[in-house]
């Protein structure tokens, strides 16, 4: 089971790093799918949400930029705890719950990324799902449900090594 958990916390390590290189190598490609986001400019013409759109480019690249961080913030914290985990492996089991420290942060800073940024944010309140084109939804619906499905399995006690 710990091997398991370590697996996980280390291919989630991994997704996220690879999102935020993907980001920063091919910056425009998700800039503009921030862009639109941010400015509404695809949502249903005329809906009465209008009045939350921006439009200042300098705040587009400042939210885009935070998503990166945010990727990489959470790339950090689950390598991290990949490594303690991997550290903590053969350790008792209260050793090793405590190494879960930093896999807890990297699912919690990654389900703030894509489920709080990009549903609450992105899809509510920019109204991304009126979107047909630039609707990100359900990419980051995949990405907080394998974040939330690695917390609850990692976060389950484990017993004594070689128990």
């Amino acid at each position: 089971m710990r091997w398991s958990k370590i697996a996980m916390v280390l291919s989630l390590a991994a997704f996220a790093l690879t999102v935020m290189f993907d980001n920063l190598i091919d910056y425009g490609s998700n800039f503009e799918f921030v862009r639109h986001v941010l400015s509404m400019d695809t949502t249903f013409p005329g809906n009465a949400l209008m009045g939350r759109a921006i439009t200042a480019p300098g705040a587009w690249h400042a939210a885009y930029v935070a998503i990166i961080a945010g990727e990489g913030m959470t790339a950090v914290l689950l390598a991290l705890g990949a490594y303690e985990l991997w550290m903590a492996r053969r350790r008792s089991s209260a050793a090793f719950q405590a190494a879960k420290r930093f896999a807890v942060a990297g699912c919690a800073t990654g389900f703030m990324v894509w489920f709080f940024g990009f549903m609450v944010v992105g899809g509510e309140w920019f109204a991304m799902w009126q979107s047909k084109a630039w609707n990100g939804q359900e990419g980051a619906f995949r990405f907080y449900m394998a974040l939330l499905g690695v917390l609850v399995f990692v976060n389950q006690i484990d017993g004594e090594p070689g128990a």
